[in-house]
């Protein structure tokens, strides 16, 4: 199921378009652009907000567009219902979505970390390994949310909905397109309490070798990422 199931991703022109193209596409128009100055106020440079914003790009697409989108239409579609007698639990089944959208996340990031070290000389000055510590729970708390919408919506429409309602502004307003470091303070504000926000603070704090503050983001997204795994596990319906 798991390799027919990223087969599907791989085939998909929105998934290679949204996850891949777009983030390296923004990375290297914002580091053209201003790479070497610094972002507003902040201690960082462009290059370095831009790459660690952009680096959960693909989280953002995968957990809020392509989880819901391929569980929901598969319901919608009564696939679902002539799985209820396999020996596929609901576990097993959000897990292996989970996995393929987990993959093309991963390319997005390998993809722009190539990119950022090959051609514009980017180097992280925290621990790698704890960056990717980071980043992982930063992945599967959103991929929680993300599996959380799959289940409790029951139509392809309610899903457009939910999904339109959380993705664009997730991708737009905590910070991941665009540095939330020139964002005005009251907007900053709302980033800064939006889930991939808090991600993405803690992933900055990590990527500059800070690790005083990072706890309270960490255990945030943790919390995040059971109640969500609970309650799309619990809420799950086959049709």
């Amino acid at each position: 199921m798991y390799a027919v199931e990223q087969k599907i991703f791989f085939r998909s022109p929105d998934v290679i378009l949204f996850n891949l193209i777009m983030p390296l596409v923004t990375f290297v128009l914002i580091t053209v652009i201003a790479g070497q100055k610094n972002a507003a106020d902040s201690v960082l440079t462009y290059l370095q907000s831009a790459y660690v914003s952009l680096s959960t790009v693909g989280i953002c697409c995968s957990a809020f567009m392509s989880i819901p989108i391929t569980v929901v239409e598969v319901r919608s579609q009564g696939i679902l219902r002539r799985m209820y007698c396999s020996p596929c639990s609901p576990a097993r089944l959000l897990a292996c979505d989970t996995i393929a959208s987990g993959v093309m996340a991963v390319l997005s990031t390998l993809i722009l970390t190539v990119a950022a070290v090959v051609f514009f000389g980017y180097r992280m000055e925290g621990n790698v390994l704890a960056y990717l510590g980071a980043w992982f729970l930063t992945m599967v708390s959103m991929f929680a949310i993300g599996l959380m919408v799959a289940s409790l919506c029951r139509t392809t429409k309610s899903m457009n909905v939910a999904t339109s309602l959380i993705y664009f502004p997730m991708l737009l307003l905590s910070g991941a397109t665009i540095p939330a470091e020139v964002f005005p303070a009251g907007l900053r504000a709302v980033a800064n309490v939006m889930p991939l926000g808090v991600g993405i603070n803690l992933l900055k704090s990590v990527s500059m070798g800070c690790y005083d503050n990072t706890g309270m983001p960490a255990l945030i997204l943790a919390v995040i990422a059971v109640i969500g795994s609970v309650i799309s596990v619990r809420t799950f319906r086959w049709e």
